[in-house]
C-alpha cells in the first residue's frame, strides 16, 4: 500500500466517549417524553444524530421539531453532564504524533459538531497537534453515509487509495468503504471484531497499533 494520509476518527478511537455519547441520547429522548434503552442507544454509536433518531423514532427527524431540540439537548448534555465521563483512549497522543513524524498527511473525520470535537480534541490531549477535519457540518449525510470521509479526502486532496482510515465502529467501516477509503479498526470503541468485518487490521486501542507501528499497514507503506 502507498499510504500518504490518515483519515482519523474521535470517538472511540481516540477518546472513550460512546458509552457517553449513548447516555446522553438515552437522557435526551426521556426529557422530550420519548423511552429508549441504552442497550438499543449503545449498538449505534459511530452513527450520526440524522441517521440514529429515525431508527430509534420513526416519527422523529433531527430537521424538525421536537428532534431538533432534542439532538441540540443531546449535545448539551455531552458537552455539560457527561464530558467529565470521558476520558483519552490509550496511546491517543502518542499514536498521532508518530504518524505525524513518519510525514502523513492526517485529517479528521467525525459525525460529531464542531463544538464536541473540539472538547474532545482537548481530552485526547491533540488540539495541538490535529489542524484539519471534516464534521458534520461539511456533510449533507453522516455517517454510516460516505460524505464526511468524501469531504476529509477532498480537504487532503489525496486519491482515497493512498489513505486509511483509523475507526472504531462498523459504520465507520460502511462510510470509508464506500468512499473507497481502507479502514484500520480498533476495539476501544465497544465493538466486536465480528462487528468490525471490513477493516484490514484490528487493533485493541491506539497504543496497541503503536506497539505494532511497523508490522501494522501503516508501516508497509
Amino acid at each position: 500500500m502507498a499510504l500518504d494520509g490518515i483519515i482519523l476518527d474521535i470517538d472511540g478511537t481516540l477518546v472513550l466517549s460512546n458509552d457517553a455519547h449513548a447516555e446522553s441520547w438515552v437522557e435526551s429522548f426521556a426529557n422530550h417524553g420519548y423511552e429508549v434503552d441504552f442497550d438499543q442507544v449503545r449498538p449505534m454509536m459511530g452513527m450520526g444524530g440524522d441517521q440514529l433518531m429515525p431508527k430509534l423514532i420513526p416519527e422523529l427527524s433531527e430537521a424538525e421539531e421536537p428532534g431538533k431540540t432534542i439532538a441540540s439537548d443531546r449535545k448539551d448534555l455531552v458537552l455539560n453532564e457527561y464530558v467529565h465521563q470521558i476520558k483519552s483512549a490509550k496511546g491517543a497522543r502518542a499514536l498521532v504524533q508518530k504518524m505525524l513524524e513518519a510525514g502523513l498527511h492526517v485529517v479528521i473525520a467525525t459525525s460529531a459538531s464542531p463544538e464536541e470535537l473540539e472538547v474532545m480534541l482537548k481530552i485526547a490531549e491533540v488540539d495541538d497537534l490535529l489542524h484539519e477535519a471534516t464534521t458534520s457540518s461539511d456533510a449533507d449525510n453522516s455517517k454510516p453515509a460516505p460524505d464526511i470521509v468524501e469531504a476529509a479526502v477532498k480537504k487532503a486532496q489525496m486519491a482515497p487509495d493512498r489513505m486509511v482510515m483509523i475507526a472504531d465502529t462498523p459504520y465507520d467501516i460502511e462510510a470509508a468503504t464506500q468512499a473507497g477509503v481502507e479502514v484500520i479498526a480498533v476495539r476501544c470503541g465497544g465493538f466486536s471484531d465480528e462487528e468490525l468485518t471490513g477493516a484490514i487490521a484490528i487493533y485493541d486501542h491506539p497504543a496497541d497499533l503503536l506497539h505494532h507501528y511497523d508490522r501494522s499497514p501503516l508501516g508497509q507503506r
